[in-house]
């Protein structure tokens, strides 16, 4: 009952998504399950610090990395400083928990010449599902949109007038996005295309050929199909195109603040992730252009 509620906490008060309230249900009932096996325990509100090491010992023994330990117990703590709020345990059992140190990832954004070579393909086809490709990558490089956020656009959201779209993000908050002149051009040709499918939900803006609202895995395999022809990295997904977005608007000049607000972050140590290419580029600006640097 207690995970239920703080589930609802979650969902109707913190305005968590869903995929988000499902990692933590997973988390909480992977510890449950744990505790009810090697300590014969149910009720979590009386789990002490010693029971959650044991746990966290067997998540590494087993392999998990330190940075999805992490991830889980900070799951944990978050649901202890709820039961806290609530009045039903007295102290978090996991208020001196120091993290596991965990190598930090640095994913390499698509350079700007590998989206230039996609731009370039994408526009050889003119079938729905090529305009839509077409649309759905100019759209996600242009405006640095989350790809869940891409999926829920609808076609109200879309200001002609102003050639802006009001994208919904994380817990709920509203951000104002612009359509590039070039994008707007291709979003007119795929509107077009979209009116004469023979049966369409016309309240989504992007949708399959049948007719019905696109979904995450598709928008990866079109990121995945048309940057692999370009380019050699190792991830191709719609998160490292938003993080090119990021790095290339940094690269000429944006301010953190800026692409902080472009990105829907609601703090700068979110944005900060993307300055390290950024950070790389300055380096070389510097090294050459330095007077002490030798020719």
């Amino acid at each position: 009952m207690l995970i239920e509620a703080f589930l609802e906490y979650l969902e109707f008060e913190k305005k968590y998504s869903k995929n988000t309230i499902q990692a933590y249900k997973t988390d909480l009932i992977t510890f449950k399950d744990f505790c009810e096996v090697e300590f014969n325990q149910e009720d979590l509100e009386n789990i002490h610090y010693n029971q959650i090491r044991t746990w966290i010992v067997s998540l590494v023994d087993n392999d998990v990395s330190n940075r999805s330990v992490n991830r889980k117990v900070s799951s944990l703590k978050t649901f202890y400083k709820f039961l806290q709020k609530i009045g039903e345990v007295a102290t978090n059992p996991l208020s001196n928990h120091k993290a596991l140190k965990a190598q930090k990832k640095i994913q390499t954004p698509f350079d700007q010449g590998e989206v230039k070579e996609v731009l370039g393909l994408i526009k050889e086809g003119t079938d729905f599902e090529s305009v839509r490709d077409r649309l759905i990558i100019e759209m996600l490089y242009s405006t640095g949109m989350r790809r869940v956020e891409l999926i829920n656009v609808k076609e109200k959201d879309i200001d002609y007038t102003s050639k802006t779209i009001k994208v919904l993000g994380k817990r709920n908050k509203e951000r104002y996005v612009t359509i590039l002149p070039s994008v707007y051009k291709t979003l007119e040709e795929y509107l077009s295309k979209k009116k004469k499918l023979e049966e369409v939900d016309m309240e989504v803006l992007f949708v399959t050929k049948k007719g019905v609202k696109i979904y995450e895995t598709l928008v990866y395999r079109i990121i995945n199909l048309y940057f692999s022809r370009v380019s050699t990295k190792a991830k191709k997904s719609p998160h490292i195109l938003r993080h090119a977005f990021a790095t290339h608007l940094l690269n000429n000049g944006a301010s953190l603040n800026s692409v902080k607000e472009l990105l829907g972050h609601s703090s700068l140590a979110s944005t900060q992730v993307y300055t390290h290419n950024s950070l790389e580029q300055i380096k070389k600006v510097y090294n050459k252009a330095h007077p002490r640097e030798p020719t």
